[in-house]
This record gives C-alpha cells, sequence and structure tokens, in this order.
C-alpha cells in the first residue's frame, strides 16, 4: 500500500499490494481477498485493553474472512453495482460506500450504484451493522475490488488495442491511450471478465492522488429524501401485504390471557383477520386506521409481565443492591467520589418499527430495515420451522436507528402473524407501542473515585451497575467466536463489550472499570454509544471536581493527563474555537468533556444557559428545561471519507448529548412505562438546539478512517452536564436533569393506543 502511519494497529495491512480475485461472470465482477494480520502487538506498555484491542477491530476482524464474498460488478451500460453488506439507516454509509468505488475505479460519484444486500448466511459476522464500524472494516475490502476492477479494465483495452498498460489512463468512466482512442468501462466489462475465478495483484490508489476520498460530498440519496422518492419498508408494494398492527398489554411483556370479543371485532368494517400471537393480538384490515379502531376495541385479559409492579425507585434499588465494591481508598491520600443515576431512555427511531411478511407453504420472504439480518433470518427460520435456503431476509432502508434496529421483533411478529393467516402483511408498531414495549436504553448507575496526592492522580475507580443490555444480535456470537484472541480473560457478554468499548484517555495511575448487570425483566437494546455516554459523563463530571479541589482551569487540567498528542490537538481545537475561559454572564457557564473510541477522539464545547428567566419558558405539555446556546465539536477520526457526512453525524451526536442530559428519559411506573410517543418524550427540541453550532473536522492524522458513527455522544453529554455543573453550582448527579418533572398527562394504557388525534389546528400557532 502507498500510504504510511506509525500506528501498525490502525493500519494491519503494511503490504504495498494487494491480492483480489477476478470471479467468472458474463460482466467484470471483482472481490478482495484479505486475510487478518497474525501478529500480536507487543510494543504497548499500557495495561489499556483498548490499546491492544478494541471493539471495532474485534468487528473487523471477525468480517474479514469473508470480505472476499463481497463484490463489485461493472455493468454494460458503463454503471458499477455494489450490493452493500451493511444497514443504510440515514447515517450516509451509502455515499461513503460510492465514493470509495469512485476513488478506486476514477468513475463518476453518480454512476456508482449502491444497494442494500438481502441476508446472506455466508457472510458470517460480516453483515452485522453497529459499533460505528462499516467504514471501518469495509474502507480496504471494497476499495481493493474495485482496485482489481480497475486493473482487469486496464488490461483489457491494453489487449484490445496492443498497447502497454502504462500508456493507459482511466478517469471519468473512460480508459483513454494513444491516438486519441477512447473506450467507456461498459464497452470493456465483458472483455475484462474473467471465465474463472483466478487471483489477481494490485496497488491501491496513494493518498496524495484522492480526489474523491476526503472531500466533502453531499449525499447520494439526498435528492430522493427531499422529493419523497425515498422508499422505505412501509412504502414497498408486496402483493396482498395489509396494514396489520398488534394489540398490546398495558405492562412491560405482559401475555395474552383471554379475548373477549373476538368475533365482534373480527366483524368490524375492513377488518380481515384478527389472531393471537405471542406479544399480543394482532389485526390486519384495509387501512391502518381500521387496524388501530380494531385495536382499541379488542377486549383482553392480560397476564403479568416481566416488570410487574416496577418503577424508577424500585429499580434503582435493585441497581444499588448490585453495585460492585469501589474498594478501600488508598491511606492518607485525599480522593473525589461520586455515585450517578442514568435513568431508562428510548431507543425509538423516527420510523415507526415495522416489517413485510409472506409466509406460504415451505417459504418466507421478508423485508425489513435490520442492522443483524443474518441473525434474523436464522431465527425466523427456526421459528417457523424452515431450511435456512427457504427463508428470504430483504434489507430495506431504515429511517433512523442507532442502535433500534440490531433487533428485528417486528418482522418476527409479521411472519407469526403471516403464518398463522396464510396471508401477507405490513406490520407497523404504534409510536406508543416502541415506547413502552420497544427497546430502552438501560437504567443505571455509576460510581467513581478518583484518589491524588499533590499534583498526581493515584488510581481512577469505575463501577457502572445496570439493567442488564440485551446483546442477542449478533455481537455475542462474534465474542464467541473470537474468545481466544480477546485479552479479557473468561467473562460475560456484557463485560467483554464494556471492556472492549472503554478507554481511559487520562494519565490517571492506576485505574479499573467493571460492570455489574441485573434485571433481565425489560426490553433493552445497544442504544448509539451503548455504555460510553453514561460510563463518560460520571467520569467527566468527576474530573471537573478533581481539577476544582486542586485548583486548575478545567481544559488545562485535561490537556495536561491527556495521554495522546492527537488528544490533546482535538481538545485544544475545541477550546480554542470555542474561546473556552470567556466571561460568561452569572447563571451561564461553558463546561468541555473529552471522549476517545475506535482509532477516534471528540472534544466537545459548549455553553448553557440555566437563568430561570430561559429555565421557565412556556413550553405545551412540555419542559423547557435549560437551553444550550453554543457548541463546538472537535473531531479527529484519522481519515474522514466524507467530511461532510461526518459533520452531520456530529450534529446529531450534540442533539443526543443534549437530550441525554437535559430532557430524554422514561418514567416506569407500576411495570409500565408513562411515556407514549414523541409528543412526551423529550428529545431535543427546537427550543433546545442551539443557536450556534461549528463542527471542527481535524486533518488525517493517521491516514486510515476510524469509527465515527457514535464517537460525538459521549463527549456532548459530559460537556453539557458539566457546564450545567457550572451554571448552576450544583455538580448534577441524576440523568436526565428534568427527569424530576413531569409535564405532561399520561396516556392510558387500556386501550393500549390512543384515537388518532383530530384537533390538529388547535395547536397552529
Amino acid at each position: 500500500m502507498t500510504t504510511s502511519h506509525s500506528d501498525d494497529k490502525a493500519q494491519p495491512f503494511a503490504r504495498r499490494r494487494f491480492l483480489g480475485y477476478v470471479l467468472a461472470a458474463p460482466t467484470l465482477v471483482t472481490a478482495a481477498r484479505l486475510v487478518p494480520p497474525s501478529e500480536a502487538r507487543a510494543d504497548i506498555p499500557s495495561p489499556e485493553i483498548t490499546e491492544l484491542i478494541d471493539l471495532n477491530d474485534v468487528m473487523t476482524a471477525a468480517a474479514l474472512p469473508t470480505s472476499g464474498l463481497i463484490t463489485v460488478e461493472v455493468n454494460p451500460d458503463g454503471t458499477v453495482s455494489f450490493a452493500l453488506p451493511r444497514t443504510e439507516v440515514g447515517q450516509g454509509i451509502t455515499t461513503s460506500t460510492a465514493m470509495l468505488i469512485a476513488e478506486e475505479l476514477g468513475i463518476p460519484l453518480r454512476r456508482v450504484h449502491i444497494t442494500l444486500a438481502d441476508a446472506r448466511p455466508e457472510l458470517l459476522f460480516n453483515q452485522l451493522t453497529g459499533g460505528s464500524n462499516t467504514t471501518f472494516s469495509t474502507y480496504t475490502p471494497i476499495r481493493v475490488a474495485a482496485a482489481v476492477a480497475r486493473d482487469r479494465l486496464l488490461r483489457a483495452a491494453a489487449r484490445e488495442w496492443g498497447v502497454p498498460v502504462t500508456e493507459l489512463t482511466l478517469e471519468a468512466g473512460v480508459v483513454g491511450g494513444p491516438g486519441n482512442r477512447s473506450a467507456g468501462i461498459g464497452e470493456l466489462s465483458e472483455k475484462a471478465a474473467g471465465v474463472r475465478a483466478e487471483q489477481v495483484s494490485v496497488r491501491l490508489k496513494p493518498r496524495d492522488m484522492f480526489t474523491v476520498i476526503g472531500k466533502p460530498h453531499g449525499r447520494v440519496d439526498a435528492l430522493d429524501a427531499v422529493t419523497g422518492r425515498k422508499r422505505f419498508t412501509m412504502d414497498l408494494n408486496v402483493p396482498e401485504a395489509l396494514p396489520t398492527m398488534v394489540c398490546r398489554p398495558p405492562t412491560i411483556n405482559g401475555r395474552v390471557g383471554s379475548v373477549a370479543n373476538l368475533p365482534e371485532v373480527r366483524a368490524m368494517s375492513g377488518v380481515t383477520d384478527v389472531v393471537v400471537i405471542p406479544t399480543g393480538v394482532a389485526v390486519r384490515a384495509t387501512t391502518f386506521g381500521r387496524c388501530i379502531d380494531a385495536v382499541r376495541a379488542l377486549r383482553v385479559s392480560w397476564r403479568p409481565g416481566s416488570a410487574e409492579g416496577k418503577s424508577d425507585a424500585s429499580v434503582l434499588r435493585e441497581l444499588r443492591a448490585a453495585e460492585l465494591p469501589l474498594g478501600p481508598p488508598p491511606p492518607l491520600t485525599p480522593s473525589v467520589e461520586e455515585r450517578f443515576t442514568f435513568h431508562f431512555r428510548s431507543n425509538s427511531a423516527l420510523e415507526p418499527n415495522c416489517a413485510i411478511a409472506d409466509v406460504r407453504s415451505g417459504r418466507a420472504e421478508v423485508w425489513s430495515s435490520l442492522k443483524a439480518p443474518i441473525v434474523a433470518k436464522e431465527a425466523i427460520a427456526a421459528r417457523l420451522g424452515l431450511p435456512l435456503g427457504a427463508v428470504t431476509v430483504h434489507v430495506t432502508e431504515g429511517g433512523g436507528s442507532f442502535g433500534r434496529k440490531l433487533f428485528f421483533d417486528a418482522a418476527l411478529e409479521a411472519v407469526e402473524v403471516s403464518e398463522r393467516i396464510r396471508k401477507p402483511v405490513k406490520l407497523m408498531w404504534h409510536r406508543a407501542d416502541d415506547s413502552r414495549q420497544g427497546r430502552t436504553h438501560p437504567m443505571a448507575t455509576s460510581r467513581v473515585r478518583i484518589s491524588y496526592l499533590g499534583d498526581t492522580v493515584l488510581a481512577y475507580r469505575q463501577r457502572h451497575t445496570g439493567v442488564a443490555t440485551d446483546l442477542g444480535h449478533g455481537l455475542g456470537e462474534i465474542f464467541t467466536a473470537l474468545a481466544a484472541r480477546l485479552p479479557v480473560g473468561d467473562i460475560g457478554f456484557s463485560e467483554t463489550f464494556f471492556q472492549l468499548s472503554q478507554s481511559m484517555p487520562y494519565d490517571f495511575g492506576v485505574n479499573s472499570r467493571l460492570l455489574s448487570e441485573t434485571d433481565r425483566g425489560f426490553n433493552t437494546g445497544s442504544m448509539r454509544n451503548v455504555y460510553s455516554p453514561d460510563v463518560t459523563c460520571a467520569r467527566e463530571l468527576l474530573v471537573d471536581r478533581l481539577a476544582e479541589d486542586m485548583g486548575r482551569d478545567p481544559h488545562r487540567f485535561r490537556h495536561d493527563f491527556l495521554r495522546d498528542d492527537r488528544f490533546r490537538a482535538v481538545l485544544d481545537k475545541a477550546a480554542e474555537v470555542g474561546d473556552w475561559g470567556r466571561s460568561m454572564p452569572a447563571g451561564t457557564a461553558q463546561g468541555i468533556a473529552f471522549h476517545s473510541e475506535y482509532h477516534s477522539a471528540c472534544a466537545v464545547l459548549v455553553e448553557i444557559d440555566c437563568r430561570p428567566e430561559t429555565v421557565g419558558r412556556p413550553v405545551r405539555d412540555g419542559v423547557a428545561g435549560p437551553r444550550v446556546t453554543r457548541a463546538v465539536v472537535a473531531v479527529d477520526v484519522g481519515l474522514a471519507v466524507n467530511p461532510r457526512g461526518l459533520e452531520a453525524q456530529m450534529m446529531g451526536c450534540l442533539m443526543d448529548g443534549i437530550a441525554l442530559t437535559l430532557t430524554s428519559s422514561l418514567h416506569l411506573e407500576d411495570g409500565h412505562f408513562l411515556e407514549a410517543s414523541w409528543d412526551n418524550y423529550f428529545y431535543t427540541r427546537q427550543w433546545n438546539t442551539p443557536p450556534e453550532l461549528k463542527v471542527v473536522v481535524l486533518p488525517d492524522s493517521t491516514g486510515r478512517p476510524g469509527g465515527a458513527g457514535e464517537l460525538g455522544v459521549a463527549a456532548s453529554m459530559a460537556a453539557v452536564a458539566c457546564a450545567y455543573g457550572r451554571a448552576t453550582g450544583t455538580m448534577p448527579t441524576v440523568f436526565p436533569v428534568n427527569h424530576g418533572t413531569l409535564s405532561f398527562e399520561p396516556k392510558p394504557t387500556v386501550p393500549p393506543v390512543p384515537a388518532s388525534p383530530v384537533d390538529g389546528l388547535d395547536h397552529v400557532r
């Protein structure tokens, strides 16, 4: 490879040439052949696990053996097709993937057509979207496959014209040669095709010749998105697939006991089928409006659920009982210590949870936005008692996810309904369903102690305790498959995930972080950044307190204790652009925080207004609370394939962080959550969005992409919390800070979904 980098771990492929395949096909089809490096790192003196291997490295290593099964195809019309074995849910990976192919093949970006691959079990662990891993793990394999195609096209033209390959060029999809000869790649596709599979060797384009990678590009799907032509699951027209919804229990994971009026509901106008399934009573009708009417009409006796009678207070008691001890502090040394509480948060996506299923005799076909489609296919086949080959799972683009679509509960329900009624169904969850029965970010506590003596930090200990995180979406299988190669010992899936995703960026002496989990009665998930927002927020708040106790400026304190030059550069850039330390009115303040993960680093500086006139702004059925008025996000992800897409990701991360600190939580009462839709689940709204926001992407520092999809959430949450503490004079310890204020009238749990609103015009201003 023609690029170089001093960090062998961040760039495991140090060879200058790569191996790939030309596959036997009518037109040119190519793939990469990559093998993981066999030598282990032996040059790192730090005990930090994530400096040896982190979650992103594990996912990449698991995906690598099947990279040769992912192919780039050059079509006769001069376009290039690639079926991406990941899921586009709005994060922009179809654009960044197209950029990789366009760069290596020398073609315009608009001629690269990216689709989402159906579930392909032969890919093993190479079809799981998560952990900020897509670009990190596919960067080299996709480029190699495209480079093989480029090389074959040039060689085909050289044979055709009888000239050396060195005299040819490939630009804008056209091969040029001596005597003004030219041929489009479509014309050469059949000539370059392989009659048999063969292994070839190629060089990748050096970084100093990049014209696409590293340059800001708009999304390839932007026009379709803004004109309504982008197709999601519910937009698909599958013959005879009628709207379907489920009447769900009033408490979490309750079960149907009996239904008093099945014949009456089946006879309702537009209703075609009513059937009991494990999660409730499913209704299929001619419209979703008819489904809602039928769901509200059902009279169901419910059996208790898995969280019956539980509340925020009772779960908090469970968590405290499950906390691991911090141990005694070092003798004769001062320390700072605190316990933080993080309430349940909803993992609902903007797109309602949905799927289409058609189950007939001996086969099943499913359409849904799935981030773990292989696991979904296997589960569906097992549930139906069908061989794997009899189940087809089509992956559709999704309208948001950040962990939610790792789970395929809608697809399983659609399959169960379709199997029972022997008809296709288009199943959609109501927003109340996803708030009350869907996936949540677990409630947690985090105890932190930092011991110091003079200007030296001696030890850092953190004990994070949470309601159990469900990792039954594919990552557990990866950990099992690679267990012998992971330096984490004999620990469980959640603890493995925790240790591989958490790091200590500061030189804080002897440090340890341990996870304890309890209570599997909740439907939890790997919400964006998983453990990191809570863990980092607790750490950074205590770093602020430690700096205060030691008489140090919070920014300068962090700068002096950070362990890496890249980290310091990111922190200093945020402080510089954000004008750290400027004079602020009483009741307002700045906050700064840092987070690193997956070979990337992020620092966030925010300014917050906690003055009474701001906190008390009137908001209908909502809590205004403090407002973040200004934010700077500085980020170093190594090589940013698409800086514009990275900026968008960081903006979203900031909005997540503001919500987690100030407003977003679920209230658990008597075995159910009170929130029942986005109107009373307070994600960051316009009234809490900073009027001034700047994202600074630092220059390439490593030569390879790092993880970016989740990177900014933890630092954003922590920066807002630190700013709040400085503005109010009281360090927050319960999150979100507005959790104690219930600002809305909870909707009833029976019937489980509210009537469709008819008063919209009453609220137009």
